[in-house]
């Protein structure tokens, strides 16, 4: 049986380059995370594409999903790879280009804490994505997400708030997120049996 621990769990055919990935994460077969941030308790599952990209806590990524996914040049006379990769064909261009790759660096995608990202979604560059928000499987975002908002569709646009105004704002207070591992186990039993709004008065939310 698999266990999570202090230690990322990173599948041997992931590639992981320049991230900071947090406890109790995961990351699955044949992802990418490029210049982002994974932080504790979130994972993403196979086949994903990340990068410049700050996930927030308890975040659930499903598979083959691209995140801040890289536009080509187009307003040039070519817009192929090997205007701006042209290492990978001269001998004598020992770097790729570091202007065009800084463009997307400019526009990171921020991702909230307990973010549900359905299968073969794709969040486009500098998108934000709020707390507690859903983004349904093969949607396309294109705008920003506000908290606890359910997005669907290309492009996705919201269908329904997972939760009232009031009670979306006293879980963003509450913050159950940053509790620390031990208060998390103890609270299991009310994540699981009390509706949302029992939780918050049992935990003072």
């Amino acid at each position: 049986m698999k266990r999570l621990s202090e230690t990322p769990l990173v599948h041997p055919d992931a590639g992981v380059a320049a991230t900071r990935l947090g406890r109790y994460t995961e990351v699955g077969a044949r992802t990418r995370l490029v210049e982002s941030v994974l932080d504790d308790y979130s994972y993403i599952v196979e086949d994903g594409e990340i990068a410049c990209t700050t996930i927030g806590k308890f975040g659930s990524i499903a598979r083959a999903v691209r995140i801040n996914p890289g536009n080509h040049p187009m307003e040039r006379a070519s817009q192929a790879h090997f205007t701006y990769r042209a290492s990978a064909y001269w001998p004598d261009e020992e770097e790729d280009e570091a202007g065009f790759f800084d463009r997307r660096r400019a526009s990171p995608v921020t991702i909230g804490h307990d973010v549900w990202i359905g299968h073969g979604a794709i969040v486009l560059p500098g998108r934000t994505i709020g707390t507690g928000a859903v983004v349904g499987a093969g949607a396309i975002v294109t705008k920003d997400v506000a908290p606890y908002t359910i997005v669907v569709g290309n492009p996705a646009r919201p269908v329904r708030r997972r939760f009232p105004e009031p009670i979306a704002e006293r879980l963003l207070v509450l913050a159950w997120w940053d509790w620390d591992h031990e208060r998390l186990r103890r609270a299991l039993p009310d994540f699981r049996g009390l509706g949302v709004e029992a939780f918050l008065e049992k935990h003072g939310g």
